[in-house]
């Protein structure tokens, strides 16, 4: 049976919502009978203890923010009774000890995966086109239009054959798909991709530069096979900046890279004629690349969330921080990323830092990245949107404690920055944003080759190299937007699932995945968001 309430933390003086709650109701918990003294909405918080003003909220046993006036027992938390605020950080104070968790059943497991010469491996086996600079972005989609048509042949979908329907005089919406030509793609075993984007020039330096650390770790990660490159010739992010960044990251890399470069081609004919022709050789060789077996240690699994809502904390994250726990504890790496959503729990994070070093480098890149913040005129505080705010996270440190839940318990045995490629197994932690894409984009880049997701709102994005797992903080959200939703983690809400459960049903999810026995229903949705993280302003 469903609990109508829940106390996150035994230190909390707020108390979550499971149902909507009408005012005058009376719920128990621990012992105490609380009154609602107005409607409260399934997700949101009410006042365990009477608050006067300036009082600290605390949520997941860590401050969450102050009240700005009086808040009596069994009022609800919103934004004009609750102001953001979060402990301060001193710097590392204690080692937190973990028990890992039993991994029995997960230490000899393998997935089906694609080996490189380098010792990685993938769970997808992609071609991947880019531009360094977003003049070549015209040349980029002539391109992924002429393979597309002759390497896919897909078939027209529903709503194509809807317009196709109203061109011809039809008046019907529905319209029933066709029975086209088979699948019939010419190889089967390679995926082409394309990127395309808007930095590479007309910004400061230092941003072009990171755009090619960040398309090294493209090409370096393991579910890319090779790369076909298209330069300007002009611009800020020069072929030899993108190279080198290449070769710091992978000095012996053997996989092909096709450059062109216009301004040194000639015509435009010229150039994708070449382009062409070699890009198709170097595919043809790729396709010959087979999945065999690999543990699952091998896995590199990104750890974020998007279109968050008051359970995110209390099911989704927490579930994927279990599933990190395992991963860590078996020896595969997984990373959490999203800084502005880390404010407020700093001080539990450095002190799982293994490195103290690195708990200093989290301070100052939290720090900084704050800093640049005030200066655009806004804070960390601005960070949740209104959909976090109408769905119950009312606070950037309430978002925060629950968005950290991600990366469970275990030790963190590197910080990185962004465009950094993890190489340690365990619990990473790498400086983004908290935007969606510009966090998955990063994190692929940097090596993780699964992404998992959650959300309790819905959020339609992908990845064009890696598999975006999308797992849904409710069940509401799971059955209402079934074609983008891979895993419902709203059955801990309902108690049909424990954590540990449902942790290791997402995981056997991950490993079918990565197996390319599944797939994610961003794939199936051609769902290639990529947006570089620009740390500048334009020049």
């Amino acid at each position: 049976m469903q609990k109508k309430v829940l106390k996150v933390n035994p230190k909390d003086n707020v108390i979550v919502a499971l149902m909507d709650l009408p005012a005058g109701e009376s719920v128990h918990l621990d012992g105490t009978d609380y009154t609602i003294l107005k409607d409260i909405k399934a997700k949101h918080k009410f006042a365990a203890v009477d608050f006067e003003d300036g009082d600290h909220i605390l949520m997941y046993g860590v401050i969450v923010g102050k009240a700005n006036q009086s808040i009596r027992q069994g009022e609800v938390i919103t934004t004009e009774n609750v102001k953001h605020q979060s402990a301060k950080v001193v710097g590392k104070t204690d080692t937190l000890g973990w028990t890992p968790p039993n991994v029995d059943k997960w230490k000899d497991r393998t997935f089906m995966g694609y080996h490189r010469e380098d010792g990685q491996v993938g769970t997808e086996n992609v071609w991947l086109f880019f531009p360094l600079v977003f003049c070549e972005n015209k040349n980029i989609e002539t391109l992924k239009d002429i393979f597309e048509k002759e390497l896919l042949h897909d078939k027209a979908s529903k709503h194509q054959l809807l317009l196709r329907s109203l061109l011809n005089g039809g008046e019907t919406a529905d319209v029933a798909v066709e029975e086209e030509e088979p699948d019939t793609r010419v190889f089967k075993n390679i995926d082409v991709r394309f990127i395309t984007h808007q930095g590479g020039c007309g910004g400061i330096r230092q941003d072009a530069e990171a755009l090619g650390r960040l398309f090294a770790g493209y090409v370096n990660n393991p579910n890319v096979a090779g790369a076909t490159v298209l330069s300007l010739g002009c611009q800020n992010l020069q072929v030899q900046i993108f190279m080198d960044s290449l070769h710091a990251l992978a000095p012996d890399n053997k996989k092909p890279i096709v450059v062109y470069e216009q301004q040194k081609s000639g015509t435009i004919d010229e150039m994708l004629t070449g382009v062409i022709k070699d890009s198709y050789e170097g595919i043809k060789k790729a396709n010959e690349i087979e999945r065999k077996p690999a543990s699952i240690t091998k896995l590199n699994i990104g750890l974020e969330c998007g279109g968050s809502d008051g359970f995110s904390g209390i099911s989704a994250n927490p579930v994927l921080g279990e599933v990190s726990d395992i991963m860590a504890a078996v020896g595969g790496t997984t990373m959490l990323a999203e800084f502005p959503e880390l404010c407020g729990v700093e001080q539990e994070l450095v002190n799982r830092c293994i490195n103290d070093e690195d708990g200093v480098k989290f301070l100052k890149l939290m720090k900084d990245f704050e800093a640049s913040v005030v200066a655009a005129g806004s804070g960390f505080d601005m960070n949740p949107s209104p959909g976090n705010i109408k769905d119950g996270l009312i606070t950037d440190a309430m978002k925060s404690a629950g968005a950290s839940k991600k990366g469970g318990a275990a030790p963190i045995v590197e910080v990185l920055d962004f465009t950094e490629y993890a190489t340690k197994p365990g619990l990473n932690l790498l400086c983004t944003p908290g935007n969606d894409a510009e966090c998955t984009t990063a994190l692929v880049g940097s090596g993780a080759t699964v992404v998992l997701f959650t959300t309790g709102l819905g959020t339609p994005m992908g990845n064009p190299i890696s598999p975006v797992v999308k797992i849904s903080s409710n069940t509401v959200l799971a059955e209402k937007m079934s074609d983008i939703i891979d895993f419902n983690a709203g059955t801990v809400i309902s108690g049909e699932k424990t954590i540990p459960e449902a942790a290791d049903e997402l995981l056997e999810l991950i490993i079918n995945v990565a197996s390319g026995e599944v797939k994610t229903k961003a794939d199936v949705l051609n769902q290639n968001d990529f947006i570089p993280w620009r740390r500048g302003v334009s020049l």
